[in-house]
């Protein structure tokens, strides 16, 4: 049901203290959770970044770290999840409507990697539903290749496809922060908040493209003045995109997403 309420989880990206998070998170109940279109209900994951440029690779690293309190939550859904499945199979007309999305910005992404993959190996249970309905990777800070087959990060990849209805990675070229993420790191791989999808669609199983997961080129919607730095946050402020992430976690198929205009801005070029 597209206009079903449900509940997200919020994960803030790099250079976020405790304040700036919750500013972060409170803007955005405003623009998507509140009032009569309310999506329903939204809840902040946050985890402890340096809130400093030079904090970036200490701030990878807790990333890492803070994964695993993601994972007991994401565990913990998936327990609840599979009581709700058996429950569903003893006596139908009782069956569970509830749906869960993810939100994650940036860095954040890399948080939800980790998680995903630590919540798919602890658990290794097939779900009649997904764990995650819908996951929006905004800015995505992590490999481009993530979903691709032979890829360093694959198998975090395919943990991540496996546990979620649709994922949609929103990315900007023209976002410099990441730019600037991809040599930090040295190895040169492209990020995917910057590039999108190395391969469309992804080839998790080269036998069998992993179609639940897309990516939209947001870089119409900012408009010239917004320069390269501030693009990398600019989708939580930006209607156009507020708008088309709205209608993602409403679950609106992607073709008629395309159709309706919501993918595309006219502020750029």
């Amino acid at each position: 049901n597209e206009k079903q309420s449900h509940v997200t989880i919020l994960v803030h990206g790099f250079n976020n203290r405790f304040t700036s998070a919750t500013r972060f998170y409170q803007d955005l109940c405003g623009r998507l959770f509140e009032g009569p279109d309310s999506l329903g209900l939204c809840i902040l994951y946050d985890w402890p970044s340096r809130g400093s440029i030079l904090g970036y690779e200490p701030d990878r690293s807790h990333a890492r770290l803070c994964a695993h309190d993601l994972t007991d939550v994401l565990s913990a859904l998936f327990d609840w999840l599979v009581d709700k499945q058996q429950e569903t199979i003893n006596n139908p007309a009782k069956a569970c409507k509830a749906k869960v999305s993810l939100i994650s910005h940036s860095m954040g992404n890399y948080v939800v990697q980790k998680a995903m993959a630590a919540a798919w190996t602890r658990k290794n249970q097939p779900l009649l539903v997904s764990l995650i309905n819908q996951l929006v990777m905004v800015a995505g800070d992590v490999d481009s290749d993530l979903f691709d087959a032979g890829a360093p990060d694959n198998n975090d990849g395919n943990a991540v496809a496996n546990l979620t209805y649709r994922i949609t990675a929103l990315y900007s070229g023209r976002d410099s922060v990441l730019g600037a993420s991809a040599g930090l790191k040295h190895f040169g791989m492209r990020r995917l908040g910057r590039s999108g999808l190395s391969t469309r669609p992804p080839l998790a199983d080269p036998s069998s493209p992993t179609d639940n997961v897309w990516d939209v080129d947001c870089s119409s919607f900012f408009p010239p003045e917004v320069d390269g730095a501030a693009i990398h946050g600019a989708y939580f402020v930006n209607e156009g995109t507020l708008n088309l992430m709205r209608h993602v976690l409403r679950g609106i198929d992607r073709g008629v997403l395309d159709t309706l205009g919501y993918t595309k801005g006219a502020a750029w070029p």
